[in-house]
């Protein structure tokens, strides 16, 4: 549920981030959190040294590269740019900690 509402945010607060309805959104939360769990790991665990050497800019490139793949397979979900791409995840982040953080308390 909170990843369903971050997602509400993000598309709310951020210009060329779109979801048509809410299936797409609960199915876009769900893919994210596979993805994030499955695929985003193992690409971090390759890249490691890349992201040591580019003290964690290209760990940043991969969450948004993922985030902008997902937008590519979930039908409704839409990301205009590579940069409405970084600013959606740096967002999507922001408030989904924020959310998390509300919820333990």
């Amino acid at each position: 549920m909170i990843n369903i509402l971050a997602l509400l945010v993000v598309e709310y607060l951020v210009p060329g981030f779109r979801l048509t309805n809410i299936e797409t959104v609960v199915v876009t939360a769900i893919v994210i959190g596979a993805v994030n769990t499955f695929i985003r790991p193992v690409l971090q665990v390759i890249a490691f040294p890349i992201s040591i050497l580019t003290l964690g800019i290209f760990a940043f490139l991969i969450n948004v590269s993922l985030l902008w793949f997902v937008s590519y397979i979930v039908p409704g979900f839409y990301i205009n740019s590579f940069l409405t791409a970084a600013v959606a995840s740096i967002v999507l982040s922001l408030v989904s900690a924020f959310l998390h953080k509300l919820a333990r308390d």
